[in-house]
């Protein structure tokens, strides 16, 4: 039977990131102070929130190889990464926390075992489901990241760019349209 294992989770967090990176590219600098709402990230807080997404789990099962999450100090753990997410961190600096971040996590977790993967880890009390596996947590890394890269996809709209990942469905689309029509010639 195949898996899903660590080297899956790398390759595919790999992916996600550089998809995320190819977003941070496009956008013009002159852009990162836009928010979509005034309450909402703008695209510079955004990169820089998604550049910290792993910091937690790496803390959690890279460091200290923690099995419960009870009496962690989350707040405190978190609040210097928001205070960091309102530095005036210029495009430059967010491509390379971006791509460096991809590099040291998806390294990390590529040499990670099934049987660390497997293990489970105790939420704090009240927390549903009680329990969760490292998998399941350090998989959820990229889900975090998908979710803000799908509001800077919104954002591309809002600013007057076509998401790349668009325009390569749109290229794709005309390329079997066309060999569609060359087909019935």
């Amino acid at each position: 039977m195949t898996h899903y294992g660590a080297k899956d989770i790398a390759a595919a967090f790999r992916t996600v990131r550089n998809n995320t990176i190819k977003i941070a590219e496009e956008i013009g600098e002159e852009h990162y102070g836009f928010r979509a709402t005034p309450e909402t990230r703008s695209v510079r807080e955004t990169l820089v929130h998604i550049f910290h997404i792993p910091d937690f789990p790496y803390e959690m099962h890279g460091v200290r190889k923690a099995t419960s999450l009870a009496g962690f100090d989350f707040m405190g753990f978190i609040t210097p990464r928001l205070a960091d997410e309102k530095a005036p961190h210029s495009k430059a600096e967010v491509l390379k926390k971006l791509a460096d971040g991809r590099d040291l996590f998806a390294s990390w977790v590529e040499g990670l075992s099934d049987e660390f993967l497997g293990e489970s880890m105790n939420l704090p009390p009240g927390a549903q489901p009680a329990t969760r596996t490292r998998f399941d947590m350090l998989l959820s890394v990229k889900e975090h990241e998908m979710h803000h890269r799908g509001q800077l996809m919104v954002i591309e709209r809002m600013i007057g760019l076509t998401p790349h990942l668009t325009r390569q469905m749109e290229a794709m689309r005309a390329q079997m349209a066309a060999q569609a029509q060359a087909a019935k010639s």
